[in-house]
């Protein structure tokens, strides 16, 4: 090369790359509403990340929000890899475990892998959003923590995108199960038999088949009307009989749900399908609790699962109706309401009465065992192809739009077409069908804009944990060297200290409201200000032991004091955390 060659491609180089740099310069574009236009960690939101991109993810958020990000391992899964916590708060504003705070996990079932991505949304967006010097994200991190572990399944969420998969395969974890009872362990899994990295459906010419191509689309298998001779009969997933015992896939990786396995409502395998051997066998979920357990913070909840476009809360189970009494309802619809309002086409339901049984469920463990505000969400719809609020025609008309959309708006990517095969038990068959990203799992360009919505909602779940402030103190003289001390508490936020169920069952502790300043010679809560009815504590009277701050409410108590002349009130609240004014 010339040197007149050379200095022309270092020209050219210079000015690519310093056009480059140009143009992610703010003034060369026009932001976004509500969106960081300059991440510090940039994301694009259309596709899905494996635990080796997600670690990344997780260290650059940590590099690059030092202020506000810590990243820590709370346990192993069965193949050992670690389970990931971000801890997400404005570190210079308080320590984050004094903080009210909110949990959020996705993947416990692993194919449903957007819930992962949904939960890492949110730790994204909020960062960045304070990074952006947005106010109210300044606001809410300077009084709120958020534990994130967007992927508590993260063996099978790597066997779910790096092996052939069907669309709701992977959904257990990766601790061998017997699950055909013949003595072996997972010897009888899905066989990717056309070697294209999917699996999916296996169908057979033949004249005693109920289905016939549909003649609108011929990818597509319909049930033959009646008196109308069918031509091919469905196999199932692609597969042989591995293990000669007259099955296919009968025995595949894993074989329990992990969403089964919580200490709360437990049920053997034999009611409660999934069940693995008693509460908490899994470590996965032994790790999430235990962090539950030493984290007592934690006022709110929420993970995710697809599908269904569903916002549930508990019970999981019919018989578990007495533990969600009047008031905590009432939290819990406002809520769900909400969450309607921003998720356009989501429903708010009741998991056993409009969904179905489940027992040794996650968040009916977070309710029951902890008192903690939790609920689910299940992600995406059929409803969400062509936005329709209603799907008329049931099963049929939702895949018929499945088809539609794959071919006109995704040029049939999600489709794998119908090519012949000769298989060893079924002989000349044909394989093809929907791949394992396509059906349960959003498509690229609709990812971003479900995982807002969702984030949306996750976070007005976290504002609306505890917001504690000491309102007003007031003393008055009363003669004979005492004073009367009377402070009111109030709680600015939904969500009250302690939940019914959590006061009925005196799983935490009362809250704490002290005075500091002179001596105290009596303490009491005070029920009716305007009746003058109190109810003395006569043990340790400087520190009141309250029993709840209730949702946009407040809490009187009252102190009558030996001297002093300066006086400090502080409440100290678990899922509250704490306040103080001094006078």
């Amino acid at each position: 090369m010339t040197r007149n060659k050379r200095y022309i491609l270092a020209l050219s180089i210079a000015m690519i790359m310093a056009f480059t740099a140009m143009a992610q310069q703010s003034e060369h574009f026009l932001a976004a509403a509500g969106s960081p236009a300059n991440p510090k960690v940039p994301i694009s939101w259309n596709r899905y990340h494996d635990n080796t991109l997600l670690e990344e993810i997780y260290r650059k958020m940590a590099a690059e929000h030092p202020n506000l990000v810590s990243l820590s391992s709370i346990g192993k899964s069965v193949q050992g890899r670690d389970l990931w916590m971000l801890t997400i708060t404005d570190k210079g504003q308080g320590e984050a475990d004094r903080k009210p705070a909110t949990y959020i996990d996705g993947g416990i079932h692993a194919n449903e892998i957007q819930g992962v991505e949904f939960a890492l949304y949110i730790a994204w967006y909020i960062t960045e959003m304070h990074a952006a010097g947005n106010p109210f994200f300044k606001q809410l991190l300077a009084e709120k923590t958020f534990y994130i572990a967007p992927s508590i399944s993260p063996d099978s969420r790597d066997h779910f995108i790096h092996n052939p998969n069907t669309q709701n395969s992977s959904r257990s974890g990766q601790k061998p199960v017997d699950n055909d009872r013949d003595g072996l362990v997972d010897e009888d899994d899905f066989d990717d038999l056309n070697g294209d990295g999917h699996i999916t459906q296996m169908r057979r010419k033949s004249p005693y088949g109920e289905y016939i191509p549909d003649p609108k689309d011929p990818r597509r298998l319909i049930r033959a009307e009646e008196g109308q001779r069918g031509e091919y009969e469905l196999l199932g997933y692609e597969g042989i009989d591995n293990d000669g015992d007259g099955l296919v896939n009968e025995d595949g990786a894993g074989g329990y749900d992990p969403n089964r396995d919580w200490g709360w409502n437990w049920q053997p395998n034999y009611i409660q399908g999934g069940a693995y051997k008693y509460p908490f066998s899994l470590p996965e979920n032994r790790a999430v609790a235990d962090f539950f357990l030493s984290h007592p913070n934690i006022a709110a909840a929420q993970s995710f699962h697809n599908t269904g476009g569903l916002l549930l809360r508990g019970p999981g189970a019919q018989e578990d109706e007495p533990n969600f009494t009047r008031d905590d309802i009432a939290v819990y619809d406002a809520l769900g309401k909400k969450g309607e309002e921003l998720i356009p086409g989501y429903r708010y339901i009741v998991t056993y009465k409009d969904l179905y049984s489940v027992y040794g469920g996650e968040f009916d463990w977070m309710h029951g065992a902890r008192g903690v505000f939790a609920m689910s969400n299940e992600l995406w719809n059929a409803n969400f192809y062509f936005n329709r609020q209603q799907q008329g025609g049931g099963f049929g008309a939702a895949q018929a739009d499945q088809y539609a959309f794959d071919q006109y708006l995704m040029f049939g990517d999600g489709f794998v077409e119908w090519t012949p095969y000769n298989h060893p038990q079924y002989g000349e068959i044909e394989i093809g069908g929907f791949k394992k990203n396509y059906g349960r799992l959003h498509p690229g360009f609709l990812l971003e804009s479900d995982a807002h919505r969702n984030a949306s909602f996750v976070i007005y779940h976290a504002y609306h944990t505890p917001k504690l402030e000491v309102a007003d103190v007031e003393v008055v003289d009363i003669g004979g060297g005492l004073k009367q001390v009377t402070a009111i508490i109030r709680n600015d936020r939904l969500i009250p200290t302690h939940s019914a169920h959590d006061i009925a069952n005196k799983i935490e502790v009362p809250d704490v409201v002290s005075l500091r300043g002179g001596q105290v010679v009596a303490g009491m809560v005070v029920e009716n200000r305007d009746l003058g009815i109190t109810k003395e504590q006569r043990n340790d009277p400087a520190n009141i032991r309250v029993t709840n701050i209730p949702s946009n409410g407040i809490a009187t108590v009252r102190w009558l004091v030996k001297g002093g002349s300066k006086f400090t009130v502080t409440v100290d609240s678990k899922k509250g955390g704490t306040a103080s004014k001094s006078l």
